[in-house]
């Protein structure tokens, strides 16, 4: 493994980042399979918690998976499933398990999910998580009684990126001032607006890595518009989309031509695909932020 994700932060490189889910069963294989060819491609790969309330395997189990497959791991943890004794529980134990990054967050209400039924925690809001992780990393859990050996976790957040959100972004504020190391937002589909966005917070002086959704379809547009709260997909993009020959291609190039202008605004991307990564390479390649692969060599 190159340069760990904590020392990338901290250089000037161009970063990605990309998102997958544990498998919802004990079967991790073709969850395995299906990033095995982003290895050393990627910075780093972010293992979702019960994404959309869905249960699946745990972002911890599935994060050690991809260490011992030689990734590196993002683990992502809600406030949705834990109380703070089971989150700190979570916390030390991925810790000893080798995994150092993490990235926090409340997490969808159980109602959108496959158990609509079950009880949301939420002791603690991503923010009081945040400032867990910091204590932990200084030796002491959230009551402040003295650790067996202290953590030491580079921590993220997430952020939509609605600039007139004034709320959200005082969350995001709060958020840096507890110590995340690096911020990872909702999907971009309007450049104007990122940019405006990225102007509001741009005396928080923390990497920003935009979140990416290839689009596959008007009808998926037009599904997360109404769906998904913080995504906009412009009426232009949606107009592109409909009237291309093969519009999983045409969003294709949508998210290429997003990721040269991000590369302007922010240190890198988060790619969140709708299903697997079979295009991600092509993507990054298309992007230039890797060499095109050699017809001769393949």
């Amino acid at each position: 493994m190159n340069l760990d994700f904590r020392k990338k932060l901290n250089s000037k490189n161009f970063l990605v980042t990309a998102e997958i889910s544990p498998p919802k069963g004990s079967d991790i294989s073709s969850a395995l399979a299906d990033v095995e060819g982003l290895k050393d491609r990627v910075d780093a790969l972010n293992v979702t918690d019960n994404q959309c309330s869905i249960m699946h395997m745990s972002s911890l189990a599935f994060s050690k998976c991809l260490l011992d497959k030689g990734h590196e791991p993002i683990m992502q943890l809600t406030c949705r499933d834990r109380n703070r004794i089971g989150l700190q529980a979570d916390l030390l134990g991925a810790y000893a398990l080798g995994i150092r990054n993490i990235c926090l967050m409340s997490g969808d209400y159980p109602s959108c999910g496959d158990h609509p039924g079950a009880k949301a925690v939420y002791d603690l809001d991503s923010v009081q998580l945040l400032d867990v992780v910091s204590k932990l990393n200084s030796g002491f859990d959230f009551a402040g009684n003295p650790l067996e050996g202290k953590t030491d976790f580079c921590g993220g957040a997430v952020s939509n990126i609605n600039p007139k959100e004034f709320l959200q972004l005082l969350k995001l504020e709060k958020k840096v001032r507890c110590g995340a190391k690096f911020i990872q937002t909702q999907a971009v589909y309007d450049i104007g607006q990122f940019e405006a966005f990225m102007e509001s917070i741009s005396h928080l002086e923390v990497p920003v890595l935009a979140g990416l959704i290839p689009l596959k379809s008007p009808k998926m547009a037009a599904y997360m518009n109404k769906h998904i709260s913080g995504i906009e997909v412009p009426e232009e993009l949606i107009f592109r989309l409909k009237k291309a020959s093969e519009p999983q291609e045409e969003g294709l190039l949508i998210a290429v031509e997003t990721i040269k202008e991000l590369k302007k605004l922010c240190r890198g991307v988060h790619i969140m695909p709708v299903g697997s990564h079979s295009k991600t390479l092509t993507l990054l390649e298309k992007a230039e932020i890797l060499p095109q692969a050699n017809p001769a060599s393949t």
